[in-house]
């Protein structure tokens, strides 16, 4: 029955629905259990814009036949050095993620620094479930990844980089994560296309048309390019991570994802770098505690009145698993609609 009401969920009953959905849709259960929690995660984060409004896209990708919801992801023969590497099989990230990692996280313990890449993945969330599973087990970690050309570079008026997301986390022994996760552009892609359902302007300094001229019409961004945030500083980063997690691990860069996809209405297919580091491996035999020595950075901060980043996220998620997520009629109806007609509930 397709719900017409408000409805709140759990975070089992969110993931359940989530999970039932992308399993009625043709994934494997290793495929659907991976995709579901990043999902759920997003929705529970108040991460809207990488919440369940991700599911319609997953579902065009795979009537597309452009990921392979069946794949099984392959641990490359490992040769006992620093970088550890996945193949996705053109499945989604996120299974491939979660089994590199127990041997990430051995290495890195072992050696101090220690890298894992993946290739051939279709990407299309946020990075800081990555991070947060490193921080997870006392490691800082550095994740990024391409996407498909969308963002123009400073000076330039056609898309060129993707939106290129990079994520940083620190552990905390004693409270929650340092952690921050940001596309190199203005804003994620995905909350353009929000403001455009919304019937809302895009603000100024985001986009530009596809005549190269700035614009506040979200369709009119989406067709042309948007901006990468602090000009060349962030032109910069993003093609460093075009570079990084693109041309060095072997993998496709922005350009090449959007040639291969033709489109920007699908998740993008290319790889991903997760860097890991032990934060005492790297201050052996120097004084001080690396942990204890951050929280003193931490606490200078916040005693300045300012905020570390992923506050609001971690809040959300604190009153989520308190209180629940509550899905709005349509969004609630949307998802009854996905699990009923699979695939057929996309054009």
């Amino acid at each position: 029955m397709i719900q017409t009401t408000p409805q709140t969920l759990t975070l089992d009953q969110l993931f359940e629905r989530i999970n039932a959905i992308l399993r009625r849709a043709g994934l494997n259960a290793v495929q659907a259990e991976a995709l579901g929690r990043v999902i759920a995660a997003g929705e529970r984060d108040g991460c809207k814009s990488h919440g369940i409004y991700r599911i319609e896209g997953v579902l065009r990708t795979l009537k597309a036949g452009m990921v392979d919801g069946t794949a099984l992801p392959v641990l490359q023969p490992d040769d006992g050095r620093a970088i550890i590497r996945v193949a996705a099989g053109r499945g989604f990230s996120c299974p491939a993620f979660d089994l590199g990692l127990p041997l990430l996280v051995d290495r890195t313990r072992e050696l101090g620094l220690a890298a894992m890449v993946v290739n051939d993945c279709t990407h299309f969330s946020a990075l800081w479930p990555e991070v947060e599973a490193l921080t997870a087990q006392g490691l800082a970690g550095l994740v990024m990844c391409p996407s498909y050309a969308s963002v123009a570079p400073t000076g330039g008026s056609r898309p060129l980089l993707g939106t290129n997301p990079l994520a940083f986390g620190w552990p905390r022994p004693q409270g929650l994560p340092y952690v921050f996760d940001f596309a190199t552009s203005v804003a994620a892609r995905g909350e353009i296309e929000l403001l455009r359902r919304a019937g809302k302007p895009v603000p100024a300094g985001w986009a530009i048309d596809t005549d190269g001229q700035p614009t506040d019409d979200p369709a009119a961004a989406l067709a042309g390019a948007m901006l990468p945030f602090g000009g060349h500083k962030g032109s910069a980063i993003g093609t460093m991570i075009e570079l990084l997690a693109g041309v060095m691990i072997g993998d496709l860069t922005s350009p090449e994802v959007l040639e291969q996809l033709g489109s920007t209405a699908l998740a993008p297919f290319h790889g991903e770098l997760i860097i890991a580091m032990s934060p005492e491996a790297f201050a052996k035999g120097r004084p001080g505690d690396p942990f204890a020595r951050a929280e003193l950075l931490f606490d200078a901060i916040t005693g300045q009145g300012a905020r570390l980043p992923s506050g609001r996220r971690f809040a959300a998620r604190a009153k989520a698993q308190t209180d629940g997520v509550t899905l709005t009629a349509d969004e609630a109806g949307q998802l009854d609609r996905m699990l009923e007609l699979g695939l057929d509930a996309i054009g």
